[in-house]
């Protein structure tokens, strides 16, 4: 277990500053919204959490490397101590990205020379469960690295792996008969606490699409007035969408009567047999009533998930954020991780292509509000 977590460590750690590289300096400090976390904050953000929760604790005589950095890079632990506010991130222009870096790699030697002296069972779990963090955060590197570039007036491109692609096989339902099914975590190998404890539902018998919703498909609901018939909207979501004038999916825009959205290539005419993306749960549950169809509870999704092909968007479900039956948060700090963010949450399920390899299960519970756009997020249909 020891080598394979050292050898995690080490690549995970890589994988982010590779996934950054492509970046200007001028780029690494910039928040646009609140949801948007600067580059430069992630990378130290990530670093921050292997010197609090395991170097602090389990490396005797340990210096840290600047007493500012708790209160800088912590996010939401209070049990961790005070912290910068989250819509101010973006107000740091010091500690530099150099800086920044010096500390990713002091941090992560560090790491590596406690193993050598201290691979007990507690610090090999700890460090697994930061290394899983630092991979939540290479994906949303993406979703922040593309809303930053995304909106600004010259569309710069990025290069990056994670772009979508076609749904290749023709859509056709998926039946699920009616019983009794087991949800929940029940391997030996890695899982977040939100994943357990594993218990039973029941199911009625259900038809799930083994495609995602594609850009040709969203359109035509477009142009049927989807984002103006109250009737196909929640009332919280249609507030929402008459008061932020949206119209159409996050980075969409008409250029002489055509659609174009940024996606990471620059500023491109759409491509109707892509999975469309960048929706609030608001318009996937809108889209799903305009088809007389509707979302995947959560339980649904997973079950059926063995028979699909997944891992393109993440895809919102009908079900809000909820603990397991015997769910239990882990004392300090760590039980903060998942279990206080279950109110005003939508479950999405499966992964996405900005998803680090090795990070994905059927059992995986994603979560966000409602309102939110910036992931990549999509839909698949159940009737």
């Amino acid at each position: 277990m020891k080598t394979q977590i050292y050898q995690r460590f080490k690549e995970v750690r890589l994988q982010t500053e590779q996934l950054c590289s492509p970046l200007e300096i001028e780029d690494y400090s910039v928040q646009p919204i609140p949801d948007v976390s600067p580059p430069k904050w992630h990378l130290a953000h990530s670093t921050w959490f292997f010197e609090a929760f395991i170097l602090q604790e389990y490396k005797g005589g340990y210096t840290v490397f600047n007493d500012d950095y708790a209160y800088l890079f912590n996010s939401y632990y209070n049990n961790a101590g005070k912290r910068v506010l989250r819509p101010n991130r973006g107000l740091m222009t010091r500690p530099t990205v150099q800086k920044v870096l010096e500390y990713r790699a002091y941090v992560t030697e560090q790491i590596l020379g406690l193993l050598e002296v201290n691979a007990s069972l507690e610090v090999l779990e700890l460090l697994e469960i930061g290394i899983n963090h630092e991979q939540q955060h290479q994906e949303l590197l993406a979703y922040d690295i593309k809303y930053i570039l995304g909106h600004q007036p010259t569309f710069p491109s990025f290069a990056t792996a994670a772009h979508l692609t076609k749904e290749t096989h023709n859509q056709g339902f998926n039946t699920i008969a009616e019983g009794v099914y087991e949800i929940g975590h029940k391997d030996t190998n890695f899982c977040f606490d939100n994943e357990l404890g594993v218990h039973k539902v029941y199911l009625n018998a259900f038809q799930i699409s083994n495609a995602l919703v594609t850009n040709a498909e969203y359109i035509a609901f477009i142009e049927d007035g989807g984002y103006s018939n109250f009737n196909l909207w929640h009332a919280e979501g249609w507030d929402f969408i008459k008061q932020k004038n949206i119209e159409s999916p996050m980075y969409w825009y008409t250029i002489d009567d055509q659609w174009h959205y940024y996606n990471y290539n620059g500023l491109q005419a759409v491509d109707l047999e892509l999975p469309v993306m960048h929706l609030s749960y608001y318009e996937a549950f809108a889209y799903a009533e305009w088809k007389g169809m509707r979302l995947p509870t959560e339980f649904e999704w997973e079950i059926a998930s063995k028979n699909l092909d997944w891992g393109q968007l993440w895809e919102w479900t009908s079900s809000a954020y909820q603990p397991y039956p015997n769910f239990k948060k882990a004392p300090g700090a760590l039980g903060e991780y998942n279990g206080k963010f279950m109110v005003s949450q939508q479950v999405l399920r499966g992964a996405s292509v900005a998803t680090p390899h090795n990070h994905s299960r059927n059992t995986y519970r994603n979560f966000f509000h409602p309102s939110l756009r910036w992931m990549f997020s999509g839909i698949r249909l159940v009737k």
